[in-house]
């Protein structure tokens, strides 16, 4: 069995990464090969390219990088084409996914989306894509099997895979005995894993570090840097804050374990705060222009999967960002600003809460706690490799897409259709 990965993201690399492995336990002779990370080149996939160096952001630097994500795409058509692989799996990255699943679907090979981009939050008409290029909808989140059917889609929920991660991640004893003498509370800084992510937040997230050592001069901060470069860059902006601050690189889960509390940008990364009952508040800085464009795209009132999550809130009326003030602000388990201006004193205010005040700050692990109980159950990896090794038990490829024909390739490409109706659910991974 052949499988061909589509993989752009850090995150998206460790959760593919971890499917190979479960696929193998399945299936021992199984070929994993195509664009992913180092991750995925350590579980044994054969990288055709390091994907997750092209993790770019917003529509101006996809413009300048369209050239190589061209490239890419032409090269899994030809490799679609001569070697005809059993499936194509993606992992969020949408943009360029969608041409590599139209492609797939084209040569009509059935494509899988493992931990799907989160359209219903932000681009609700690419629902559309899914219809048409993806056979097989792999639900990280609760909710999103009951929406994506609900939009024609063959949708299973498996859980997400971030918690089979911080489940089984064998921490740093050492580092963590090391860390656990020091004196003071510690606040963890979590600035992203895209070096634009990190240029956009982490001045402001320092900024607000430094307004609570004013009020909390015991307190320590500690840098989670995600590669080397980033690390350098964050030294180099605490030195010009004559701020003190512990910078470490590969160590984001020792921290978060350690933290009393932790200012970070949103992501997945916040499904790891709540597994560890962090109490946490999240900033995610974007430029003014990109403030403007998502007010158009935005769908849901929370950037957040853990505050998705509490709330339960998919379809509010209501999509104004949160607001501390607001008369239902408890609700939000990590307070959060979407923002263009700068928030910091509204994040180190609460920072300064949590550090002060043992009582709300053991209120809200409490509060995570209960949460963590109920949502982050592992299994994700075992439960997609179980559903994708069913589906192609007995399977082979169809005969490869004539390519001088291609007006015929349309009625060549779907062997598998979007589910329709609500017979699919039989096939739901409890």
């Amino acid at each position: 069995m052949k499988i061909f990965f589509s993989v752009g993201e850090p995150s998206g690399d460790l959760h593919a990464a971890n499917l190979i492995r479960a696929l193998r336990e399945r299936c021992p002779d199984v070929e994993a090969v195509g664009y992913g990370g180092p991750r995925m080149a350590e579980a044994g996939c054969q990288l055709h390219t390091d994907l997750t160096a092209l993790a770019v952001m917003w529509f101006g630097r996809v413009l300048l990088n369209l050239h190589k994500f061209w490239g890419l795409v032409s090269r899994a058509d030809r490799y679609f084409r001569h070697h005809r692989p059993d499936a194509v799996v993606l992992i969020d990255y949408p943009g360029m996914n969608w041409w590599i699943a139209s492609r797939a679907k084209l040569h009509g090979i059935p494509v899988f989306y493992y931990t799907p981009p989160q359209i219903w939050a932000w681009a609700r008409w690419r629902v559309k894509k899914v219809q048409r290029y993806v056979d097989h909808v792999l639900c990280a989140l609760p909710f999103e099997e009951a929406w994506f059917r609900d939009h024609g889609c063959r949708a299973t929920f498996v859980g997400h895979p971030f918690f089979d991660e911080v489940r089984s991640h064998p921490y740093d004893a050492a580092f963590i005995a090391e860390q656990s003498r020091h004196a003071g509370p510690l606040v963890a800084i979590l600035p992203g894993s895209r070096t634009q992510e990190v240029k956009n937040n982490l001045h402001w997230l320092l900024k607000a570090a430094a307004r609570v050592h004013e009020r909390v001069p015991e307190a320590r901060f500690a840098v989670a840097a995600f590669k080397p470069s980033q690390a350098q860059t964050a030294r180099e902006m605490a030195q010009q804050r004559g701020l003190e601050v512990e910078v470490h690189c590969g160590r984001t889960p020792e921290l978060m374990r350690l933290a009393t509390c932790a200012m970070s940008v949103s992501g997945s990364v916040s499904l790891e705060l709540l597994y560890h009952t962090t109490p946490t508040v999240i900033l995610y800085w974007i430029d003014r222009a990109a403030y403007w464009v998502q007010r158009w795209f935005r769908k849901v009132k929370y950037i957040t999967l853990v505050n998705l999550l509490s709330t339960g809130e998919l379809y509010p009326t209501d999509l104004t960002p949160y607001n501390p003030e607001q008369p239902d602000a408890d609700r939000v388990l990590f307070p959060e600003y979407l923002t263009w201006e700068d928030k910091s004193e509204q994040v180190a205010g609460h920072v300064i809460e949590w550090l002060t005040d043992d009582a709300k700050r053991a209120s809200r692990e409490a509060e995570l706690a209960a949460l963590r109980d109920r949502v982050a159950h592992g299994g994700a990896s075992a439960k997609a490799a179980e559903y994708i090794v069913r589906e192609l038990a007995g399977r082979r490829p169809g005969p490869p897409r004539p390519h001088f024909l291609p007006h015929l390739a349309a009625g060549l490409a779907p062997r598998f259709e979007c589910a329709r109706s609500t017979s699919d659910s039989t096939n739901t991974i409890n």
